[in-house]
């Protein structure tokens, strides 16, 4: 009877309990407002942009031969760089360990 009971009060407590968290807790997903940017959408920063009529005249470019070759060269040393690197430096760590 007491064991009874007993079970009884603690389904109670726990009704209980989960009536009040469900009552104060949310779930539901928020989010704040889109911004508007101003100005064509520079975000504010109109006076600071930079575009010219002929900005990506390439036929025009002066020493355009240099700057493409060094350009590309650049390009592809860091796709081709930053692989290796990244096996030595794991190789390195695994060794170490």
């Amino acid at each position: 009877m007491a064991l009874s009971t007993s079970i009884r009060s603690v389904s109670k407590i726990i009704a209980s309990s989960e009536a009040s968290v469900s009552r104060s807790v949310s779930r539901s997903f928020h989010s704040t407002g889109v911004k508007k940017m101003s100005g064509g959408g520079h975000g504010g920063y109109d006076e600071y942009y930079l575009h010219a009529k002929h900005m990506y005249n390439l036929d025009r470019m002066k020493y355009q031969a240099l700057k493409m070759s060094l350009g590309v060269f650049t390009a592809f040393s860091i796709g081709v760089g930053v692989p290796i690197f990244a096996v030595v430096f794991q190789q390195r760590k695994t060794a170490s360990g």
